[in-house]
């Protein structure tokens, strides 16, 4: 195996393997971890205050022990959270963040404090109108309640320069993971769908100045790579995320490129900085007003089909495939618009509805096959 597959193989195994990631970190790093629920936590404060952010995007875990707090119409990520925290499989995390997006989330929050309460668990609150000055001015104080929470578990005070230190870190790791994203799409064969997500995915169980160093050797081995012709079919994904991996595995078997994502678990999460400035609190606060083309986060233009169709043109890809995860009401007020526009701008689409713990893909096979047909 030559160094550039080591290096692969590496953050594509620790993307797989969260769990000893994680263990692996902690020992690693001396940071004990604070669980990080979807979808912008923020974690500048969580690593600022010497813990280890942790990124909780459920898995395939099933059990029935989340039904008596969250009903079967509630999301697959949730339920599977909810599932592994009950399990105890989240006791050693020192507390949980968790945020406030949908009704599910809200409900999670009181939740987890009734039958968690040995893990301290923090609220995030966002305003919705988080571009005016009051919407801005609500999260700077939420940014310095969570903070106070912060200090209060760490029994340590948290520095301005000390959020600035963690703000540059997590600039460095956005940067270069937009990097990466760019130089796979050169190497296809190298970084396929499933292989990019996984190391995309490593940077939530593994410390960001750790995990930026890791891809920013890996993007220098594969510049020196000669450039891939591209034979596939380039797609864009949108959606929360494009699991299960099986899902993944069917976009190779049909010769299908990611070109370029909208997800939130994905490049949603690096696609802005937090900008310069002298206070840090308001530099977070400004970093989520440029969050657009989110279902999760108030947008009066809807920005996120214009924001699809300029990544089709741009990376000149054959369609759009919308990951649904099922009961996600965000996302499902979103893909009437999104169909609406593609199909006026004569852009193919495709719809899939997916749950993180499916049985079977076999439905997901049909489809994609079926598109992968009509596009030729």
């Amino acid at each position: 195996m030559s160094q550039l597959e080591e290096m692969i193989e590496e953050l594509v195994r620790a993307g797989a393997n969260p769990i000893s990631t994680i263990k692996h970190s902690i020992a690693e790093t001396g940071r004990e971890g604070i669980g990080c629920f979807p979808i912008y936590t923020p974690d500048e404060l969580v690593y600022a205050a010497g813990f280890l952010p942790i990124g909780m995007w459920g898995g395939q875990t099933k059990g029935t022990l989340s039904d008596k707090y969250l009903q079967g119409f509630c999301c697959s990520i949730m339920k599977a959270n909810m599932e592994q925290g009950l399990l105890g499989k989240y006791d050693f995390l020192k507390g949980i963040m968790i945020t406030s997006y949908c009704d599910t989330l809200k409900c999670v929050i009181e939740n987890w404090k009734a039958a968690m309460p040995h893990l301290v668990t923090i609220p995030v609150v966002y305003p919705q109108n988080r571009k005016n000055d009051s919407g801005k001015t609500y999260f700077r104080a939420e940014l310095m309640r969570i903070k106070d929470k912060l200090e209060e578990l760490s029994g340590k005070r948290i520095s301005e320069e000390s959020i600035d230190q963690a703000i540059q870190v997590y600039n460095e790791f956005r940067k270069a993971v937009r990097s990466f994203v760019d130089v796979a799409r050169k190497h296809p064969s190298m970084i396929t769908p499933k292989t990019r997500h996984l190391i995309i995915k490593a940077s939530y169980f593994m410390d960001k100045k750790n995990y930026t160093e890791k891809i920013t050797r890996l993007i220098a081995e594969m510049e020196k790579q000669e450039i891939e012709e591209t034979k596939g079919r380039k797609i864009v994904l949108t959606g929360l995320m494009a699991e299960p991996n099986g899902l993944l595995e069917l976009l190779e078997e049909n010769d299908f490129l990611v070109a370029a994502d909208d997800l939130a678990q994905e490049s949603r999460q690096f696609r802005n900085d937090t900008p310069d400035g002298i206070d840090v609190y308001e530099r977070m606060a400004e970093r989520l007003g440029n969050q657009d083309g989110c279902a999760f986060l108030y947008d009066e233009e809807k920005t996120r089909v214009s924001l699809l169709r300029k990544m089709v043109a741009e990376h000149e890809a054959v369609g759009v495939i919308v990951c649904q995860l099922k009961f996600c009401d965000p996302e499902e007020f979103d893909y009437p618009l999104i169909k609406k526009e593609l199909e006026e701008a004569k852009i193919p689409l495709l719809y899939l509805e997916l749950e993180q713990q499916m049985d079977s893909v076999e439905q997901l096979r049909t489809r994609i096959q079926s598109f992968a047909e009509m596009l030729g």
